[in-house]
């Protein structure tokens, strides 16, 4: 890319750092969102072990104890799957911050090099023609492209988003029924 003028070399290293900033700023938001989860869930955690300890602490007899046991995995299960789900939702949500940013930055790269490519059909030699419509030819197909990505990301994502939700309520229904199983006087569903 060439620049006519000290202002556009400016103003595209400013594009540039404030594309990086952005990014930068969606990951540190996400780090943090991810701190305070993990605080949160230690906190938890700690007070769901004081509370546990004292009950088995008080329990009579063997019957009552599996009973105590069978109560407490599925309240666990359920905290760690949502655990899960919030780190996913997480870090889906910086990828779409990526993505976003990722395309905003390549329609300025398109728009940019139509006009570049448009300024230089203008001023070019004649018989340049082939030329142009070459480097058109690989912008229209560098555009397919990364439209095509786009499209494959967002379908992988979905996908994975769908085997996370599967996969998060197969398991809490299967401890649900394991904990059903295990506790007496209980049947399973």
């Amino acid at each position: 890319m060439t620049f006519t003028s000290p202002e556009q070399f400016a103003a595209t290293n400013k594009a540039v750092v404030d594309s990086l900033l952005s990014l930068a700023a969606t990951t540190l938001d996400s780090a943090e969102r991810i701190a305070a989860l993990n605080l949160n869930t230690a906190r938890s955690v700690l007070e769901d072990s004081v509370t546990n300890t004292k009950a088995i602490l008080n329990v009579k007899d063997p019957q009552e104890a599996l009973s105590l046991q069978a109560s407490l995995a599925q309240p666990n299960v359920e905290k760690a799957v949502a655990y899960t789900r919030s780190i996913y939702e997480i870090s889906d949500q910086a990828k779409e911050g990526f993505a976003k940013q990722i395309s905003a930055n390549f329609a300025d790269w398109q728009k940019q090099s139509s006009q570049l490519l448009e300024n230089f059909s203008k001023s070019s030699p004649v018989g340049s023609d082939v030329a142009v419509a070459a480097v058109r030819s690989a912008i229209a197909a560098t555009n397919s492209a990364f439209e095509s990505l786009n499209k494959a990301a967002k379908q992988v994502s979905e996908i994975a988003e769908a085997n996370v939700a599967a996969a998060t309520n197969a398991t809490v229904k299967a401890v649900g029924a394991t904990a059903a199983a295990a506790t007496p006087g209980k049947k399973s569903k």
